[in-house]
């Protein structure tokens, strides 16, 4: 089980000594102040969006909650910056735009005869009366009556703290939406279910508890998780002067239970009661968990001030790690703002020490983690969270190991259970990073191992008839579609077989490295041997040399067109996609320049695609074949174009932290292109000096770039503790990285030599931008302080 950070804990200890109400905005946190929570919900369209929401919760909590302006469903989040009216605050654990819903439950304030339909019910506001922060939320709403409710919430991880003013106070009433109409799939709003759950109020305890079985993501996976359910228990601090239950609106006053679906239940409290607080324990076990994470997380008495104040404290504990100058403070949001989002994912599944887990249908002991968008996050969010949460790494290690005793495998994309979204087994990844960076001792490194060597050599149910297409309901497991069918045998996933098989083959190709990596780890040599030669020849089975791309094979090898067999990308995006054998792939390509020159067709072509995960890495890729200055520039302008301080800060879906973990490396000066391997590759920091505080390092990194935050973008030296860096292999090793000490860039205005021998001409004494020219320019939305 992790341990409290110093600021949290010294809050937590605080608040159960004292009876003083620490000031809202405490503990003081410049790095907290910056975060802005609707960076990244603009966006005119799903995909154009970051996806994230206004919610209140600590790092990586078990529940998030939000103003609820649009029911929420695959491809809709609860909250839009563009509404003007909020149907209530939600418990949400929809952890990304295109993943669905599992077991809410909706507060929702209000006077006058009960509303608990969702567009009768909605207040309105004004953007100006809003305030949103990482650990507190508030808002003051129309009552619809001539009169005003304040909302202010905060959250623990498994508590909902929130406290309404009623101006006047004639009558006020708060109403639990226990289940709803469920939107299954992003199709059709109109393909409805309707979930059956429970409500029961207890007006002598003056709490309203239920039960919430919604699970959107239903339709996907293998597992049913028939018990699953959000269970709630909702406890106020004023008496109930009148209450009772709805369903489908129909009220019934004085009602004290209630099962079904469209059902609510409500207390209504004495006119002249003008504030009501209430807190909410929430558990995916039972009424009792969700009662007893109320007790310990927010016991009766606690402040609501005191309740913001520790989570509060656990975010600045992590964003003060960091600390920045020479950043403007556009920059310093859009930063803060990162690393707030990228320490959310995965969140917390355990309480009180157990779990339920939806594999096998039963209550377990133990810490257990959900939200794992690992096709996304094993490209730099986990090496994120490796750095900055190191304290949460076996536990979720260790989660993702029970998942596989409980269910057969390690997860894909787990959201409450496997969902079989994506595509390859990337978790094997996350566990050879995990013990090539230090946590092998920390977690059952052979139960990993094999649950590793099973992704790597089992193929899923019906390989050679079942497509496995994205999102394909009522089949099983999907992990390696294709490993039969015929990657094993020939090297490459066939098209005529399994949907998205380019993308397979490279990305099973990545998953055989890591599996590699691992058994040498743990020194099983010889399948070390044959997995790491696998992953360096599968990827050259296709390629065309014809065309000089990556391209789809049929199982008997026939090409099959280069717009076949994409995930999220195309056959530009996805010929870069050989992290684990770049001069590899060079030599493919002809050497290092031309594949350089290959990069300058991709970004000057406009084939660059930072919305979407495979294109994150190829500005890196310059480095690697000695062009280091147009890694530099191409970072920079990435910067510039696709990330900024405001609500439509994020060009792409956020994906679990992945969008901000490319930006945070990236501002820091390297990035993880081949995670496993330890290494990451230099680009040029965004500021003039970035502290790090590493959890258990002896001493801080200090990371110095002196003009970067005045728009010096080139580097002309790199420096480890004085050691230069050659440029010829432009890399920092993870171990330099944790010892803390300093890292010095001589910074320029032109592109220079370092790290840029093949594209650096001697008789000019400089490097030449992007495109054979100067340097790329800045972009649209760029930020001149980058």
């Amino acid at each position: 089980m992790h341990l409290l950070q110093p600021a949290a804990y010294l809050w937590s200890v605080w608040a159960q000594l004292t009876s003083a109400v620490p000031p809202l905005g405490t503990p003081a946190s410049a790095a907290v102040d910056a975060v802005n929570p609707l960076l990244g919900n603009g966006g005119d369209t799903p995909n154009g969006s970051g996806g994230m929401v206004p919610a209140v919760a600590p790092p990586f909590g078990m529940t998030r909650w939000v103003a609820q302006t649009r029911a929420n469903y695959v491809s809709v989040t609860p909250y839009n910056h563009t509404d003007r009216a909020i149907a209530g605050f939600q418990a949400t654990h929809q952890p990304a735009i295109w993943m669905g819903e599992s077991g809410p439950v909706t507060l929702v304030p209000g006077v006058g005869p009960v509303t608990p339909a969702f567009a009768d019910r909605a207040l309105a506001f004004d953007k100006r009366d809003e305030r949103a922060g990482a650990a507190l939320y508030t808002v003051e709403m129309d009552d619809a009556h001539g009169g005003r409710v304040k909302a202010e919430m905060t959250a623990t991880s498994r508590v909902g703290h929130l406290r309404f003013t009623f101006s006047p106070s004639a009558a006020p009433y708060i109403l639990l939406e226990a289940t709803r109409p469920s939107v299954r799939g992003s199709d059709d709003p109109a393909n409805l279910t309707f979930p059956s759950g429970a409500v029961h109020i207890d007006p002598r305890a003056r709490e309203i508890s239920g039960f919430n079985p919604e699970r959107q993501d239903a339709i996907l996976g293998p597992s049913a998780a028939p018990s699953f359910a959000g269970h709630f228990v909702a406890r106020f601090d004023q008496p109930f002067a009148a209450w009772g239950t709805a369903h489908n609106a129909s009220l019934a006053p004085g009602a004290t239970a209630g099962a079904g679906p469209l059902l609510a239940a409500y207390a209504r409290f004495a006119p002249g009661a003008g504030k009501v607080t209430v807190r909410v324990g929430v558990s995916f076990i039972s009424a009792a968990q969700a009662r007893a994470n109320l007790d310990a997380e927010v016991p009766d008495g606690r402040a609501f001030e005191a309740t913001a104040a520790a989570t509060r404290a656990a975010w600045k504990d992590k964003l003060e790690l960091i600390e920045l100058e020479g950043a403007s403070p556009a920059n310093r949001t859009t930063f803060y703002t990162a690393f707030f989002h990228a320490l959310q994912y995965p969140y917390e599944q355990h309480e009180g020490g157990r779990y339920y887990s939806g594999y096998d249908d039963a209550v377990h002991p133990g810490e257990s983690y959900t939200g794992y968008s690992i096709w996304d996050t094993f490209r730099a969010e986990w090496a994120w969270e490796i750095l900055f949460a190191p304290e949460r790494i076996p536990g979720m290690v260790t989660s993702m190991l029970q998942d596989y005793k409980e269910g057969g495998w390690l997860p894909m994309w787990k959201n409450i259970v496997e969902t079989n979204i994506m595509i390859g087994t990337h978790a094997d990844v996350l566990v050879a990073e995990a013990v090539a960076k230090g946590f092998g001792d920390r977690f059952d490194t052979a139960l990993a191992y094999e649950a590793v060597h099973k992704d790597a050599t089992v193929p899923p149910v019906g390989d050679s008839y079942i497509e496995y297409a994205d999102r394909q309901e009522n089949v099983g497991y999907e992990v390696r579609a294709g490993l039969s069918s015929v990657y094993a045998e020939k090297g490459w996933v066939a098209d005529d077989v399994h949907s998205e098989s380019a993308s397979r083959t490279l990305d099973y190709a990545y998953d055989d490295h890591a599996a590699g990596a691992l058994a040498a780890l743990l020194n099983h040599t010889a399948d070390a041997a044959f997995f790491s030669a696998r992953a360096r020849s599968a990827y050259k089975t296709i390629f065309n040399n014809a065309t000089g791309f990556m391209e789809a094979r049929t199982a008997a090898g026939a090409w099959a067109g280069p717009a076949r067999g994409w995930t999220e990308g195309d056959m530009w995006a996805y010929t870069f996609d050989v992290a684990q054998d770049v001069p590899g792939l060079a030599a493919l390509k002809g050497g290092n320049a031309s594949f350089v020159a290959f990069l300058d067709a991709h970004f000057d072509g406009g084939h660059n695609d930072h919305t979407n995960e495979p294109s994150h890495h190829i500005p890196y890729l310059y480095a690697l074949a000695g062009a280091a200055s147009r890694t530099q520039a191409r970072v920079r302008a990435i910067a510039r174009a696709d990330y900024n301080e405001t609500v439509d800060g994020l060009a792409g879906n956020e994906d679990c932290g992945q969008m901000s973990a490319w930006y945070l490396f990236s501002a820091l000066g390297f990035y993880p292109v081949d995670p496993v391997s330890t290494e990451y590759v230099v680009g040029a920091p965004f500021f003039d000096k970035i502290t790090l505080h590493l959890p258990g390092a002896p001493r801080p990194l200090v990371i110095r770039a002196a003009g970067a935050g005045a728009g010096k973008q080139y580097v002309r030296s790199l420096s480890v503790d004085g050691v230069p860096v050659d440029g010829a292999r432009p890399v920092l090793r993870h171990a330099q990285l944790v010892r803390g000490g300093e890292l010095v860039f001589e910074m320029s205005d032109a592109p220079q030599a370092w790290g840029s021998q093949t594209v650096f001409d001697p008789d000019t004494e400089a490097a030449a931008g992007p495109g054979g020219g100067e340097a790329e320019g800045e972009g649209e939305g760029k930020r001149e302080e980058l």
